[in-house]
């Protein structure tokens, strides 16, 4: 009955602890920024990819 009363106890200590929330809630604003980034990249590419495009057809206009 003792042993179960400490584990208990113990489990009960271990619920109160904070010391990993700290950990856990950098990684969520991490992965959040990484999702964010990739989108945004995204973004990006395709706008990159449109000016490639334009630049690719003037180029080819002048020179036909």
């Amino acid at each position: 009955m003792k042993e179960l009363i400490f584990m208990l106890y113990i489990r009960g200590q271990r619920l109160r602890e904070e010391h990993g929330q700290d950990l856990i809630e950098y990684a969520l604003i991490a992965a959040l920024i990484a999702l964010a980034a990739t989108v945004g990249m995204s973004t990006v590419a395709n706008s990159i990819n449109a000016a490639f495009t334009s630049v690719g057809t003037h180029l080819n206009t002048y020179t036909s």
